[in-house]
C-alpha cells in the first residue's frame, strides 16, 4: 500500500457503508442566511437525520464547498457537527473553499487529509478539481497522475472516485458551464481501468444517478439550498436539504439512496437570481 493511502476496515460482510455530506456553504455567522436558508441550521438538521446511519457506517465523505465565506470559524463549525457522527471524515475542496484556510482548520480539528482510502475490496480516491477564483472545475496533470497511479496500484479493488465538480452534464445550462472542464480526459483515463465503479460529486445541489461506460455517476443534494433540475437559468428548488447513503459491496455493486430532512422545514427565497 502506498505511503499516502489510509486503511479503512469494511464490515463483517466485506461492505463499506458511507455517508456523503456535501455543499454545506457555512458562514462564520450562524444566523446568516443563503437565499432564505440558514446553512448552519439546515446542516445541523441533516447531520441529526444522518445519525440514524452512523452506527453501521465506516466513514463520511465530504465533497466540497464546506464554507461560503472562507473563514476559519465556518470550517470549525463544519467539524463540530461532523464529529457528532463519530466517524472518520474524508474531504476535498470545492470552488467556494479557500484551501489556505480550509486545510489548517480541518487538520487542527483532526480531520485527516487522506486522499486515497483502501479497504479489503474497495479503494476511494478523492480528487481536487478546484480552479482558484473560478466556479468551474479542472483536474491538473498532477491530479490525473495521482488518479492513474492509484488505479494502477490496486487493479483488483473496486474504486469509488470523489470529485467536487460534476463530470457529466445535468441538463441545466447555467450549471453545466461550471462542469469539470477536462471531463473527456478524465473519462478516457478511467475507461482504461475496469475497476472504476462509481464517481461521486457535489456542486450541483441536486440528486442524480447516470450510468455511462458501466460507471455510475452520482450527484447529491446540498445540506442547504437546492438547485432546480433541468433549468436553463439559475433557479432554486423547494426540495429539502439532504445527503446520500452508500453501501459498497464486496462484489463491486453499490446500494445508495438520497435522504432528506422533512419537506418545508427549510424554504428558499424563490425570487433569488443567483448566489
Amino acid at each position: 500500500m502506498s505511503t499516502q493511502a489510509t486503511k479503512l476496515r469494511s464490515d463483517q460482510q466485506g461492505c463499506l457503508q458511507l455517508l456523503q455530506i456535501t455543499d454545506t456553504h457555512l458562514f462564520s455567522d450562524r444566523n446568516k442566511d443563503l437565499l432564505g436558508i440558514k446553512p448552519a441550521e439546515s446542516y445541523e438538521a441533516v447531520i441529526k437525520h444522518a445519525s440514524r446511519y452512523s452506527s453501521k457506517c465506516q466513514a463520511v465523505l465530504s465533497t466540497g464547498d464546506l464554507s461560503q465565506d472562507h473563514t476559519q470559524q465556518s470550517y470549525l463549525d463544519f467539524t463540530k457537527q461532523i464529529k457528532t457522527l463519530n466517524l472518520p471524515c474524508y474531504w476535498l475542496p470545492g470552488n467556494h473553499d479557500t484551501q489556505s484556510v480550509m486545510l489548517p482548520s480541518l487538520l487542527q480539528e483532526g480531520l485527516a487529509q487522506s486522499k486515497q482510502i483502501v479497504s479489503d475490496f474497495w479503494q476511494i480516491i478523492l480528487l481536487d478539481s478546484q480552479v482558484e477564483g473560478a466556479p468551474h472545475g479542472f483536474l491538473t496533470e498532477q491530479q490525473l497522475n495521482f488518479l492513474q497511479q492509484a488505479l494502477t496500484e490496486y487493479p483488483d479493488k473496486h474504486t469509488l472516485i470523489c470529485v467536487h465538480h460534476h463530470v457529466l452534464p445535468v441538463k441545466s445550462a447555467w450549471l453545466d458551464q461550471h462542469i469539470l472542464k477536462n471531463n473527456q480526459q478524465f473519462l478516457e483515463l478511467i475507461k482504461l481501468h475496469k475497476n472504476v465503479r462509481v464517481v461521486l460529486s457535489g456542486h450541483v445541489h441536486q440528486a442524480g444517478d447516470i450510468e455511462f461506460n458501466q460507471v455510475r455517476f452520482l450527484t447529491s443534494p446540498s445540506t442547504c439550498l437546492q438547485f432546480k433540475p433541468n433549468s436553463e437559468d439559475f433557479d432554486v428548488d423547494d426540495s429539502a436539504p439532504g445527503y446520500r447513503y452508500l453501501a459498497l459491496h464486496k462484489n463491486g455493486t453499490i446500494t445508495t439512496k438520497v435522504e432528506r430532512v422533512a419537506h418545508g422545514e427549510f424554504s428558499p427565497n424563490k425570487n433569488a437570481t443567483g448566489y
